[in-house]
């Protein structure tokens, strides 16, 4: 961790006064020695820093995924894709650097979008993103039983339950996830300190296994095996596209956790940029060096295709299942990171009276949201229930919601530049208002992926379900806040009206 001090590089860079009046202070508590004005910890330092945004990118999805990224697009194309999705992502990062250093405060895009479009706008963001965040800690709950099964064949299938979608859900498949949720919200629930050591030690072994790969591909790989380089032609790259919101979701989670940084905010900005270049060369590096193991038709054919290729590339199974464990590691750090990330964003929404108070204590303690933690992890514990049908119908949802998110980020970006060009900007993004549009209008491109008629739409009646009952909810939450014109001190304000409304019932 490092030892600089959370200052800011210039004056006033701390954000917008919270309810309580107190600049930067939501909560209007000061905390233990140590905290910062709204309680959290600052702990986390450039490498926790990293390590929670670059570790909360790479998932698993590019152990299970890879064979149908690959039959999509080709070996190059669909590294070509990822290339292309990570220019995508930059830019809509890019909008969150200049504003997490502008206005550093748990809850992220929360902030942003209260103060440049309100109430509403602000909820939009913060829903859809929380919707994103529960898929994926969800999915991790799924994929680790899965993970188990290739390590250990035979030993998840036991203790047949039911079937879900054609799929047998076990009792030992259930059992794992379980407890794998239980002990991640724990780990985060005792506070950030030892959730930050656990992601660095996790995503120090990832890296290993990725170095492992590397060296695998250079000296049993073959360019004969990536033919054909390119399949499918457009239509492909949009199969990969698609995943783009869900595999780099992640970035975003540096400003759900800025109470919680001790470092200059203008390298706060610069950090999240870097953990984005990092996730896309990961990618990258995942599909060349798969598709130089094996031929589109065996990737298709397997359960874990990259883990299949590892042991191809070193003609080991042992080397495959080094791989495997790498990608339980990055499991377990993007299940860590939006355990983070998803309980400070719900903990915000309550600071400003959107969702139950209840959500919005911090662990005397710890120093935690834990209500918010419990909650997640307890609708983590439900997936498992669901097997692996789950796996898919929640990269769908909760990419599609991740993108709303990033468009209503965007266009805060664009607001406040245009509304208040003197706002305090630790780290200014070069060309912003041309960065803020591309932005924009490529998360506009993304988001109609998922339409009917495209070829990534959400399938019903599943996927369309999730988001439908998620948005249900949403909206009627949305309909009873109060029209409060957006401005820095627009949640101060709300809350004053929303105290106010309930005073005189």
């Amino acid at each position: 961790m490092s030892d600089a001090p959370n200052t800011p590089d210039s004056p006033g860079a701390s954000g917008s006064p919270g309810p309580s009046g107190t600049p930067g202070t939501p909560s209007g508590a000061a905390g233990p020695p140590g905290a910062g004005g709204d309680g959290f910890l600052k702990v986390l330092g450039r490498g926790d820093v990293l390590a929670l945004a670059f570790g909360a990118m790479i998932g698993f999805g590019w152990i299970v995924l890879t064979g149908d990224f690959i039959d999509a697009a080709g070996s190059v194309g669909a590294a070509l894709a990822f290339v292309l999705g990570g220019v995508v992502i930059a830019l809509v990062g890019l909008t969150y650097a200049e504003l997490v250093a502008a206005m550093p405060r748990a809850g992220g895009e929360h902030h942003y979008a209260l103060r440049a479009l309100g109430p509403r706008g602000a909820f939009t963001a913060s829903w859809a993103m929380v919707l994103g965040y529960i898929s994926v800690v969800a999915f991790e709950a799924v994929a680790v039983p899965q993970t188990l099964g290739y390590l250990l064949p035979g030993a998840m299938e036991a203790g047949h339950l039911w079937t879900v979608a054609d799929y047998d859900v076990s009792a030992a498949q259930v059992a794992v996830g379980v407890l794998a949720a239980a002990v991640m919200t724990g780990v985060n629930y005792v506070g950030i300190r030892p959730a930050g050591v656990f992601q660095t030690i996790a995503v120090l072994f990832l890296l290993a296994a990725g170095a492992a790969m590397v060296a695998g591909a250079a000296v049993g790989g073959s360019a004969a095996t990536m033919e054909p380089l390119f399949t499918g032609g457009v239509p492909g790259m949009f199969v990969v596209l698609v995943a783009v919101p869900f595999l780099f979701v992640g970035f975003d989670v540096i400003p759900q956790s800025a109470s919680e940084i001790r470092l200059p905010f203008r390298q706060v900005g610069r950090l999240l940029v870097v953990s984005v270049a990092c996730a896309a060369a990961w990618y990258v590096m995942i599909m060349l060096t798969a598709g130089a193991a094996l031929g589109p038709e065996e990737l298709m054919a397997s359960d874990l295709a990259s883990a299949d290729a590892m042991a191809a590339l070193w003609n080991s199974p042992a080397m495959g299942n080094l791989l495997v464990v790498g990608g339980l590691a990055g499991l377990l750090t993007s299940w860590n990171a939006f355990l983070i990330g998803g309980s400070r964003l719900l903990y915000a929404m309550a600071e400003s009276r959107m969702v139950p108070a209840w959500f919005g204590r911090l662990h005397p303690r710890f120093r935690t949201p834990g209500n918010a933690l419990l909650f997640i992890g307890a609708l983590s514990v439900l997936a498992p229930l669901f097997g692996r049908p789950m796996l898919v119908w929640l990269v769908d949802a909760g990419g599609v919601n991740i993108v709303v998110a990033y468009i209503v980020v965007a266009v805060s970006f664009l607001v406040l530049r245009r509304r208040e060009p003197g706002m305090e900007r630790p780290f200014r993004t070069p060309a912003g208002p041309a960065v803020g549009v591309a932005a924009l209008v490529l998360s506009l491109g993304l988001l109609a992926l998922y339409l009917p008629g495209m070829p990534a739409a959400l399938v019903w009646p599943w996927e369309w379900v999730i988001v439908g009952a998620w948005w249900i909810a949403g909206l009627a939450m949305m309909a009873r806040l109060p029209r409060v014109a957006p401005g820095a001190d627009a949640e101060e304000r709300l809350v004053a009206e929303i105290d106010r409304r309930a005073r005189g019932r």
